[in-house]
């Protein structure tokens, strides 16, 4: 084997130590024929299962919170599908015991969705895990998942559930490496939110033997394989380096010729929130309340706590910004009481404000609960629209919050292209721009940003997701407004001095990613950053364009 592997870097820092690998998954049930008298117990056994492990599932996201809680949660709701259960009840009758029934129930389930191209293909790796969740419990084996290890290791998968993901113990997993998996996959965002060192897509990761040691770099996408000490030394100097030049750079996020660029920060609710006043965000740039509301699948929850949950977020950034985006449900994100359960295609479907304009008393109820939690505090609350396509769109949404009585910005995500391409046109309804490029990737590429085979166009650093940054960018200059970054692609150090050369006028992301933002912007003027910026658009391929930023940024 070499001795340096490249993947793709997803979460800063360096890791070393030993590997160890991810419990193998379940082994496949037995196919033996039971007696038709056997088949209501054997049906009992499954359901028993199938709860027992959604359960599971809903518990581990309440214990992790955050971004990870949604994840589980919809693992959960997964796990229960009705369908899913009728085709194991039926396959039981015939004659199947339970664990085997559930296995071909799911594998059915699952080959539907790999080669169907929905949206939702890209979540098999989830399935996968459900799958073995459930039969584990009923062969009465050890669940698949972390390895139990008194010592710090180095996890190296496949790829990594999200149930496995967001319960990771960072003081005994010092990082992990995947096969599989994206810039933006839900184990990407989850290892940014931990603060852990991670690279994933890294063909032959598998073949690493247990108790080989390895380096792992997160932030270069390099994984060196039994490294000599003078190796290691010069990989924990660099380490270290970086580390102090974190540290030597506080305040609020501008270029080295004093530019300001707001760095804020995206949280889920609450729970995010010391996280980010610790790591010195200037606001929050992205607040995602759907996990308030996927807390409770079946109902939307009341506007007292929505008052509630909004309030504490509010008020620990006195003086400070704080966007909110309204409920953002279907596709990966479905909820019982709005998403329609037999889209031929979620993700190109009705999904974000177009399931609220279809639930007008949902959003209603929100854009209140928004406006009574932001009464009497010293804040710049900011709101907006996920999954807007154009002017009607975003029309529509500003007279919702106007009716509502909202004292708010209002504002539109740029996620479709046409609201890029059409940026002007959509700032003479809303007041400012945010563009999430994960979702603006996937759909400019037709790539799910779940699926690791199609990564390299999950990549935001594509020439073309530039050009889409930049004609946002430009309108809003255009029009006297703003044009933030929420996506993953502001946590990237150089990529963020590319978007600010760009135009874009605030970048938010993980609080984990913030110090080392901070620090880059600061080492670079705008003239500098607006170079890269052009560079980077010139090239054909995103590993030209980030050679080319980085030649311009570097001086070379």
């Amino acid at each position: 084997m070499k001795t340096t592997l490249r993947g793709v870097g997803v979460s800063h820092g360096v890791a070393i130590g030993e590997v160890r690998h991810m419990g193998t998954a379940v082994l496949e049930p037995p196919a033996k024929q039971i007696p038709e008298q056997e088949a209501p117990r054997e049906q009992a056994r499954a359901r028993r299962a199938v709860e027992a492990v959604s359960a599971d599932l809903t518990a581990r996201g309440q214990l992790a919170g955050g971004e990870a809680q949604a994840v589980l949660e919809a693992q959960a709701m997964m796990a229960q599908d009705p369908e899913l259960m009728a085709d194991v009840d039926r396959r039981i009758a015939v004659g199947s015991t339970a664990e085997r029934a559930v296995y071909d129930a799911l594998a059915a389930y699952r080959s539907l969705l790999a080669g169907a191209g929905e949206y939702l293909a890209g979540r098999v790796a989830d399935l996968d895990d459900v799958r073995n969740r459930i039969v584990a419990r009923l062969l009465g084996v050890p669940m698949p998942g972390v390895p139990d290890s008194d010592e710090p290791y180095v996890l190296i998968a496949r790829d990594l559930a999200p149930a496995d993901t967001a319960l990771l113990d960072p003081t005994l997993v010092l990082g992990f490496v995947t096969e599989e998996g994206g810039p933006t996959s839900h184990s990407a965002i989850l290892a940014r939110a931990l603060g852990v060192p991670a690279v994933v897509a890294l063909p032959g990761a598998c073949d690493l033997a247990e108790g080989t040691v390895i380096a792992v770099d997160g932030s270069t996408g390099e994984v060196f394989v039994s490294p000599s000490g003078e190796k290691r030394a010069e990989i924990e100097a660099a380490a270290a380096a970086r580390r102090a030049a974190l540290t030597a750079v506080t305040g609020p996020g501008a270029t080295s010729d004093g530019h300001k660029v707001p760095l804020l920060a995206n949280v889920g609710g609450p729970a995010d929130v010391p996280a980010a006043v610790e790591a010195g965000a200037e606001g929050v740039g992205l607040f995602r309340t759907e996990f308030l509301f996927l807390d409770d699948g079946e109902n939307a929850p009341s506007e007292e706590k929505q008052v509630e949950a909004y309030r504490t977020v509010l008020e620990a950034f006195p003086e400070g910004r704080v966007v909110v985006r309204v409920l953002d449900a279907g596709a990966d994100k479905p909820l019982a009481f709005l998403t329609p359960a037999d889209e031929p295609n979620p993700a190109l479907g009705v999904r974000g404000l177009r399931t609220l304009l279809d639930h007008p008393e949902v959003l209603r109820t929100q854009l209140t609960a928004l406006a009574r939690a932001a009464e009497g505090l010293p804040v710049y609350l900011e709101v907006m629209a996920p999954m807007v396509a154009d002017r009607t769109d975003a029309r529509a949404f500003a007279a919702a919050c106007r009716e509502a009585g909202l004292r708010a910005k209002f504002g539109a995500m740029v996620e479709i292209p046409s609201a890029a391409l059409r940026a002007r046109s959509i700032l003479q309804e809303v007041e400012f721009l945010s563009l999430g490029t994960n979702d603006l990737a996937q759909y400019t590429f037709a790539a799910d940003r779940q699926v690791g085979a199609v990564s390299r166009l999950q990549d935001p650093w594509q020439p073309a997701l530039l050009d889409l940054v930049a004609i946002s960018a430009d309108a809003a200059k255009a029009e006297g407004k703003s044009c933030g970054v929420c996506g993953e692609a502001a946590s990237d150090p150089l990529l963020a001095c590319v978007l600010t050369g760009l135009g874009v006028t605030s970048l938010s992301m993980g609080a984990a990613s913030l110090p080392y933002v901070r620090a880059t912007l600061a080492q670079h003027t705008l003239a500098q950053c607006e170079r890269a910026a052009a560079a980077a658009r010139a090239a054909d391929t995103a590993e030209e364009a980030r050679r080319a930023a980085q030649a311009v940024l570097s001086g070379e």
